[in-house]
């Protein structure tokens, strides 16, 4: 008998099903740096030991979609190892600040699923909620996936389909604690627009493109220890549809975040996902570039230092973003665009600003 686990296909998911997932991850200076490293990053709260303490920090907190891809990397071996595609994400919140020295554990649970009409797979809907060692709770989210059936033949469950809102409401989100950012210097963070800076309905090109190398995109993806075939087995996934491995989607999500810092440099960190899509495959050796679109702005209860942004991020590849690509007539996702991302950060405002000579 064979002792090797080939993971969870559709039928192995029942509704309720509560995964505890394997692989608990201490994350050290080491993680952060190195995701700086293959994103290029420019976030100074994440990277600046003395701005973040004197904004009340403790120490620079690990990005948020890094904590977010560590805890999606626990959770694929439960959930995606025969995914086909991941579909998308809703109603996800970061709750606490991780920083090095932390550990992390994760779970998730079965809220829904569906047989698709070729017979030959269905789509999961789960809910992922990530903690630190001493079960304080740091992430939640919903992601559906779309996942190999072990016998095309068996029969279709009773489809469940959990409704999901359409964005994350701004009373359920939190700031860091301690977060008191006082003097924001523009020359320090690298940019000079805050939170009134930025109109409903404006859109930004963030001008630059980056590619994603080939042993970049594994390397990350190793990092989050996310092990999907799709992402590394180039014998089978070369006799596959796109003749290629396809690039983890968390990847092409740091790199437009990253790249989002050019117009955006003092959108420090994420608040909550309201919704993401992968609307088309990454492979290695696309260049990724990106443009937002604002999209509500929002305050923050007892804040008057801190606004909230809720933003559209668009990766496209190969194709500058100067004329904002996203759908066709049709509605459809053009051909060319990667991820559409719908999210909050967290912006300072105006009033805490700083003058170069100040600092």
């Amino acid at each position: 008998m064979s002792k090797g686990d080939r993971g969870r296909f559709f039928e192995d998911f029942e509704v309720g099903q509560v995964l505890e997932h394997a692989g608990p991850r201490t994350v050290t200076e080491a993680d952060a740096v190195l995701h700086l490293a293959l994103t290029g990053s420019r976030f100074a709260l994440h990277a600046a030991a003395p701005l973040a303490r004197a904004w009340g920090l403790p120490a620079p907190p690990l990005d948020d979609l890094l904590v977010f891809h560590l805890i999606f990397g626990m959770s694929v071996p439960d959930l995606s190892v025969n995914a086909v595609a991941n579909l998308g994400y809703a109603d996800g919140r970061f709750l606490a600040p991780v920083y090095p020295g932390d550990t992390l554990r994760a779970r998730s649970t079965v809220i829904g699923r569906k047989a698709t009409s070729s017979g030959r797979t269905g789509i999961v809907w789960v809910r992922t909620e990530g903690f630190k060692g001493d079960g304080t709770p740091v992430l939640t989210y919903v992601r559906w996936v779309l996942v190999a059936k072990r016998d095309p033949a068996s029969p279709p469950p009773e489809p469940v389909v959990p409704e999901l809102p359409a964005s994350v409401a701004p009373d359920r989100l939190v700031v860091p604690t301690g977060l008191a950012p006082r003097a924001v210097d523009p020359a320090v963070t690298g940019s000079p627009w805050f939170f009134e800076d930025y109109e409903i309905g404006e859109r930004i090109d963030h001008v630059d493109g980056m590619a994603v190398m080939e042993s970049e995109h594994r390397l990350a993806t190793r990092l989050y220890r996310n092990t999907a075939r799709v992402h590394f087995n180039d014998h089978v996934e070369r006799q596959g549809r796109l003749g290629s491995v396809i690039v983890y989607g968390g990847v092409v999500m740091s790199i437009a975040r990253a790249l989002s810092f050019n117009g955006l440099g003092n959108a420090w960190g994420l608040l909550a996902i309201n919704a993401g899509t992968h609307a088309n495959p990454c492979r290695p050796g696309d260049t990724i570039y990106a443009w937002s679109e604002v999209l509500d702005r929002a305050d923050l209860a007892g804040r008057t230092d801190l606004g909230t942004l809720r933003l559209r991020l668009v990766a496209s590849k190969n194709r500058q973003a100067a004329d904002f690509p996203r759908k066709d007539e049709s509605g459809a996702y053009r051909p060319e665009v990667l991820l559409d991302l719908d999210y909050w950060a967290l912006v300072p405002r105006r009033a805490v600003a700083a003058s170069v000579g100040a600092r």
